[in-house]
């Protein structure tokens, strides 16, 4: 398959970002709408000997496929007619060159799996609202008697808002004229560390199986780890069957007693004995869910945060760094008012220097002066929605230069296309190019080099300092935002703190970096408590140091 396909005739398919046993996913788009779409490709071949197509006979072997795309349809109808926040949107399927294919949203953030993988365990809060989320997608999914089958972190997005939406719904129970299971050499449906026992032994599944599946992901979030461990498939299936899982409070006591429970309640082995419905699941979280607080919600962090909906409910989202507000619309005077004063004084233009503007892109052909600008700007923010960074990148380096030339550096505009060609070379790794727009960023905030807005851009110079090997300046540029970063935001106070630390034991200041890695520790600790991802990354860290270190103040032991 080459990067060139179309299919239906308006999906052009650019990069593969999943396959399985019977097909692949790929990222698109859609020709038409010009939007991006995800495309899930089905081999009719391997799903026929999948579900047992392999009738002794063409004739058979046909009328079977033909029952198969019927049912494969089918089931996309009643998936599309889902609408609900936590289900991915169904556009459309069809059949092509031997392949069904199924058109979906595509659903930016990251996946639940790649958030466990960075961040687990997590705060209780975040997982009961992950939980709660699923429950609220999953109890839309078994209204329609439809059985998920494959509840497992990579198939669950995690949006920057913290929305969490499952992909991946309905294509087993497409595949499946009773609705039970879908073999391929022997082998059900589902993956092993999150499959109900039930569907291990190929027995008849039912929402209680996706129920069973969600209790592994809660142990999973709440721990870093599924409820059973194995180093086979086979071995995984069997004490799912047969194994009592361990109680969350044997692993980490502050987990409420409500939730370990719940969590028990959820692994039973028998379908009867879990939770009647997702609804009820749902009811025993509501008490663990974090209330909502009266504030306008913070800016957006580097990983997205589950609990955000349930603490902003329907807030506004955020204004994106480097945004100014929108400027009250011009209200020109009556035809009669100017008609009384013939030459009306021409507004002031503020005086006074003018930064110096920062080096133009190089080689960045100007945009066409017939194409409005804010045109422009609208069609780069729709390539960043497409995730299209190579086009970003042209596009906004030509917009910098007219920008620059027509409006000036510190215009809200161009302060806007600036940081989104910053961010998106830092997200290409070109950090030599990106720290050159950050200084400029900085340079020409609103309040100067040293003012509030200047130092998100300043924390982005640091970073790139730091990937470039340059960590000195890095250093001084830390410690300068350190003492100057508000205090109304300790998260990043504590990530500035750790980056000093870092930094200081990287330059061969070991003492220095023990001694203040390990306050850092304390700090850390008495807020998050010791099972916090960052509590470890420490201890981690400081555990590295320790033989390099002369002083012999001993390692305090771990709580």
């Amino acid at each position: 398959m080459t990067l060139a396909r179309v299919i239906g005739g308006r999906y052009h398919l650019t990069e593969k970002i999943g396959h399985g046993g019977m097909g692949q996913v790929w990222a698109g788009h859609d020709e038409r709408l010009a939007r991006p779409v995800a495309v899930k490709l089905l081999r009719t071949d391997l799903l026929l000997a999948a579900t047992g197509g392999t009738d002794p006979t063409t004739a058979d072997r046909l009328r079977h496929g033909d029952d198969l795309r019927r049912r494969f349809l089918r089931e996309c109808r009643t998936t599309a007619a889902l609408d609900h926040p936590g289900l991915v949107t169904v556009f459309d399927a069809g059949e092509e060159g031997g392949e069904l294919y199924l058109v979906m949203q595509r659903v930016p953030g990251v996946s639940l799996a790649d958030l466990i993988a960075e961040d687990a365990p997590f705060p209780v809060e975040r997982a009961v609202a992950v939980a709660a989320q699923l429950c609220a997608a999953l109890a839309a999914v078994h209204a329609v008697r439809v059985v998920h089958r494959d509840l497992k972190p990579s198939n669950v997005m995690v949006r920057e808002d913290g929305r969490t939406v499952l992909l991946d719904l309905g294509i087993a129970t497409a595949l499946d004229p009773e609705a039970t299971r879908l073999t391929l050499t022997g082998v059900p449906i589902g993956s092993p560390s999150y499959m109900a026992p039930e569907q291990a032994l190929s027995a008849a599944v039912d929402p209680r199986s996706d129920l069973y599946a969600l209790g592994c992901l809660l142990h999973e979030m709440l721990t870093g780890e599924g409820p059973f461990r194995a180093p086979t498939a086979l071995g995984l299936l069997r004490r799912h069957v047969d194994d009592p899982p361990v109680p969350l409070r044997d692993l980490r006591p502050e987990v409420p007693a409500t939730l370990e429970r719940l969590v028990l309640d959820l692994l039973a082995k028998r379908p009867g004995d879990r939770p009647a419905d997702a609804q009820e699941v749902y009811g025993r979280l509501l008490p663990l869910l974090p209330a909502a607080v009266s504030v306008p919600q913070p800016r957006f962090g580097p990983l997205p945060d589950p609990a955000r909906p349930y603490r902003y409910p329907l807030q506004p989202q955020p204004r994106p760094e480097g945004v100014a507000p929108a400027a009250p619309p011009r209200v020109e005077p009556p035809p009669f008012l100017l008609a009384a004063v013939p030459n009306p004084p021409a507004p002031a233009v503020p005086q006074g220097p003018r930064p110096a503007p920062a080096p133009a892109p190089a080689s960045a052909p100007p945009v066409p002066a017939e194409e409005d600008f804010a045109a422009a700007c609208a069609r780069l923010s729709d390539l960043v929605d497409a995730g299209r960074r190579p086009e970003v990148l042209d596009l906004a380096a030509r917009l910098l230069a007219r920008g620059r030339s027509e409006l000036g550096d510190g215009a809200g505009m161009v302060r806007t296309v600036r940081t989104i060609y910053a961010r998106t070379l830092l997200q290409e790794r070109r950090h030599h190019e990106a720290l050159a727009e950050y200084r400029a960023l900085a340079a020409t905030a609103e309040g100067g080099p040293h003012g509030r807005r200047a130092l998100e851009p300043r924390h982005r110079v640091a970073e790139c300092l730091e990937q470039l090997g340059r960590g000195a300046e890095a250093l001084t540029e830390y410690q300068a935002l350190l003492a100057v970063w508000p205090e109304t935001e300790p998260e990043r106070l504590l990530d500035l703190r750790e980056r000093v630390g870092v930094l200081l034991a990287s330059l061969g200041e070991t003492e220095a970096a023990w001694s203040w890695l390990l306050q850092l520790l304390f700090d850390r600790e008495r807020r998050d408590g010791p099972h916090h991802p960052a509590v470890r990354r420490l201890r981690q860290t400081l555990d590295t140091l320790q033989p390099h270190r002369t002083n012999a103040t001993p390692w305090p032991p771990r709580a």
